[in-house]
C-alpha cells in the first residue's frame, strides 16, 4: 500500500481516477447543435455561440443575470451546450443552466488551450475560444460542488481567514512590544498565563498606550470570531453529510475534527481519485521538465486545492514525533468504525517510519515533510473511500 501511495503519477485531468477504463476516461463527445462560450464577470457576460451545422456565429453582451442568459440561450438552435471558466463568480450560473436542462461545463482556467502566438485578449475573443474548445472537447471540467458542500466550504474558509488574521494580529502585537524591549519569558506564548501578562503591561506615552490597546483589542476580537467559527464547524461536522468521512479522517495523527471536516468538504467526492492521483490533484507531486535523455524534477506543482494542501502540509509535521496513541486520538478512534481505526493505525505507523527513513538519509526537513504530506493524502483517500 505504501508504494502505491507515494507514486508520483500525475493523475488525469479533472481528478479522474487512473483505474477507470479507457471508455470512462474519455470526455463526452459533443452532440449538441450549438456550442456556447461565456466569459463571465461580476456585472457583465460576453457570450459567443457557434451553430455547428450552419457555421453561424452569434455574439451578445449580457448582464450577469441567470434569467437573461437563459432567455438568450433559448433563442439559439437547440440542443445547446454551454461552458464558462471557473472563477470568483461561483457556480450559481452552472446550477441554473443544469436546472433548465442544458449541459453546462465549468472549465478549469489553467487547462484552457490558448494559441501560443495570440497576444490579443478580449472578453469576446475569450468567449469564442471557450465555444471552440467546448465544440472540440478540449476542456478539463471542474466538478461543481453541491449547495451544501459549498456552504460548508464557506464556513471552513472563513475559519481559515480568521486564523490568518489572528496570526497577523498576534505578530503585530508581539513586535510592538519587542520594539519597546518587552519580551515574554514565562513559558509558551498565547496561553492564559501569557494573556494575564499582557494585561499587566503599562505604557507612559499616550501613543504607545493607544497602539498597544488597538493591537490587543484586534487579538481579542479575532480570537473570539475564530472560536465562534470553531463551534459552528464542530456542530456541522457532527450532524451533516460529511460526518462519516470526517470521523474517519480524524483517526490519523495531525488531523483533528476541524482539519478532517475541511478536507472532507474541500475534496467532496473522493472516489474521483486513487491513492496515487490524489497527490497530483493537491499539487503535492514534483514538477518536471524532461527532454530526450535529460530528466529534471523540480519543486511541487502547487496545483489544485490550496486549502487542502496547506492542511495536509501542517498535519504531516505531527508524524515526525514518536507514535504513541494518546487519549485524544483514541477518543477520535472510538467515534469511527473498527476498520477505520485499524487502517488509520497502519497509516500512522507507516508515516512515522517514513519520517525516520527520510531523517536517516538527512533529507531537508521541508522536503521530507512534503513527501509525508503526499503520502498522507493517499491514506486520507484510503479512509474516505472505505466501504
Amino acid at each position: 500500500m505504501g508504494r502505491g501511495l507515494t507514486d508520483h503519477s500525475r493523475g488525469l485531468p479533472g481528478g479522474l481516477a487512473p483505474g477507470l477504463s479507457s471508455k470512462e476516461r474519455e470526455a463526452p463527445v459533443f452532440t449538441e447543435r450549438t456550442s456556447v462560450g461565456l466569459d463571465v464577470h461580476a456585472r457583465t457576460i460576453a457570450a459567443a455561440a457557434i451553430d455547428t451545422q450552419t457555421g453561424e456565429v452569434k455574439q451578445k453582451r449580457l448582464s450577469a443575470s441567470s434569467s437573461e442568459v437563459l432567455n438568450w440561450l433559448r433563442t439559439l438552435s437547440m440542443p445547446v451546450a454551454v461552458t464558462y471558466e471557473a472563477g470568483p463568480t461561483g457556480y450559481g450560473l452552472a446550477r441554473a443552466l443544469s436546472t433548465a436542462g442544458l449541459r453546462c461545463v465549468v472549465a478549469a482556467p489553467s487547462r484552457l488551450p490558448r494559441p501560443a502566438g495570440d497576444r490579443v485578449k478580449t472578453d469576446t475573443r475569450d468567449a469564442m475560444l471557450l465555444a471552440h474548445a467546448l465544440r472540440s472537447d478540449l476542456l478539463t471540467e471542474v466538478t461543481v460542488p453541491s449547495p451544501s458542500q459549498e456552504d460548508a466550504r464557506d464556513l471552513t474558509r472563513a475559519r481559515e481567514d480568521a486564523r490568518a488574521t489572528l496570526m497577523s494580529a498576534r505578530h503585530r502585537l508581539s513586535k510592538m512590544l519587542l520594539r519597546h524591549g518587552i519580551v515574554y519569558h514565562d513559558g509558551q506564548a498565547w496561553t492564559a498565563r501569557h494573556d494575564q501578562w499582557l494585561r499587566k503591561q503599562r505604557f507612559t506615552t499616550p501613543g504607545a498606550r493607544a497602539a498597544f490597546d488597538g493591537y490587543y483589542d484586534d487579538v481579542l476580537v479575532t480570537t473570539a470570531r475564530r472560536d465562534r467559527l470553531d463551534e459552528q464547524i464542530i456542530t456541522l461536522a457532527n450532524h451533516s453529510e460529511f460526518t462519516e468521512v470526517t470521523r474517519r479522517l480524524a483517526c490519523l495523527r495531525g488531523i483533528n475534527t476541524h482539519t478532517a471536516f475541511a478536507l472532507a468538504v474541500e475534496i467532496g467526492d473522493w472516489h474521483r481519485f486513487t491513492g496515487a492521483s490524489i497527490g497530483s490533484y493537491l499539487g503535492l507531486t514534483p514538477s518536471e521538465s524532461s527532454s530526450g535523455s535529460r530528466t529534471s524534477r523540480g519543486p511541487i506543482t502547487k496545483a489544485g486545492n490550496t486549502h487542502a494542501r496547506r492542511l495536509l502540509i501542517e498535519a504531516a509535521w505531527h508524524h515526525n514525533k514518536p507514535y504513541r496513541p494518546g487519549r485524544v486520538l483514541q477518543q477520535r478512534w472510538n467515534q469511527s468504525t473498527p476498520n477505520a481505526r485499524v487502517r488509520a493505525d497502519d497509516g500512522n505507523r507507516r508515516l512515522h517510519h517514513r519520517w525516520q527513513q527520510l531523517t536517516a538519509r538527512k533529507k531537508n526537513t521541508k522536503i521530507a515533510n512534503t513527501a509525508i504530506a503526499r503520502e498522507l493524502s493517499g491514506w486520507c483517500w484510503s479512509l474516505a473511500t472505505m466501504d
